[in-house]
Formats: structure tokens, C-alpha cells, sequence
């Protein structure tokens, strides 16, 4: 039994990557390990679809692989409960960011961002075809754009 639960640990340590919430971090982490950044808007307490692409991608074993490959995660979320809420420093860090990459207030929105904050690639909603197809095209885009 202790065995099957620590398998279980383990296996979720490797399916959820870890996501940065300090953009400023998550841009000298890219440059020191040469990755992208991948820079997700989420309403975590109120978005359905939000919710699902965490569940559903975000947590899918082919995505790990990829992020822990060639990307440095970060999230910027908006709760809307009161449990919720984030400290007022991250709250405004996410606001800053929401106006540079994200004027429109969509959710989700995702971007893959090089290491100096431009922008490479957008995706509106939920992605169409899943964890698969996404996390493959992501790996496309990632291999294009790292120096290697």
C-alpha cells in the first residue's frame, strides 16, 4: 500500500509541471537555460474552460515532458472568490502583465512568449485537439525557435 502511494507521489511530481508566478524570474530563467516562456491567463476559481485546460493539458504526461524540455511556465490567474484571492504584489503583477499580453481580458489565453518577452505564439480558449495536438505543436514551436 505505502508503495502504491508513493508511486502515486511520484507520478503526480512528473505529470504537474511547476508554474512561476514571477514573470521577472521566469524571463532569467529562460535566458540562463535557454527556454521559452509559456505564459498562461487563468481564472482558476471561475473558468471553466480555465479549469479544464489544467486538468486536461496542463497535466497531461506528453506536455511534462515538453514544458520540462524547453519552456519555463508561468501563471497569471484571476480568481474572483474572496478565499482565493492572491497578495496585492502578485495581484498587480498579473494586472501588468494582463495589459502588455493580454488587453482583451480573454480566458484562457496562453502565449509562448522568447525570453525577452516577445511574443511567438497566441491560443484563445481551450485548444482544439486537445493535450496531443497542442502539446505537438508547441514542441514544433519550441524546436524553431531555440537556439540551440
Amino acid at each position: 500500500m505505502k508503495a502504491i502511494l508513493l508511486a502515486g507521489l511520484w507520478l503526480a511530481a512528473t505529470v504537474m509541471p511547476e508554474w512561476l508566478t514571477d514573470f521577472t524570474q521566469a524571463k532569467e530563467l529562460a535566458v540562463k537555460e535557454n527556454r521559452l516562456i509559456l505564459l498562461n491567463f487563468s481564472g482558476s476559481d471561475w473558468c471553466a474552460p480555465c479549469i479544464r485546460l489544467k486538468k486536461e493539458v496542463f497535466a497531461d504526461s506528453t506536455f511534462a515532458g515538453t514544458a520540462a524540455q524547453h519552456l519555463v511556465l508561468v501563471n497569471a490567474d484571476f480568481p474572483r472568490n474572496r478565499k482565493n484571492q492572491l497578495e496585492k504584489q502578485q495581484q498587480l503583477q498579473n494586472e501588468t502583465l494582463a495589459d502588455k499580453y493580454n488587453p482583451e481580458g480573454k480566458f484562457p489565453f496562453t502565449l509562448l512568449l522568447r525570453a525577452d518577452g516577445s511574443v511567438i505564439q497566441t491560443w484563445d480558449g481551450f485548444p482544439k485537439g486537445g493535450a496531443d495536438v497542442f502539446t505537438s505543436e508547441l514542441r514544433k514551436l519550441c524546436e524553431t525557435n531555440l537556439q540551440k
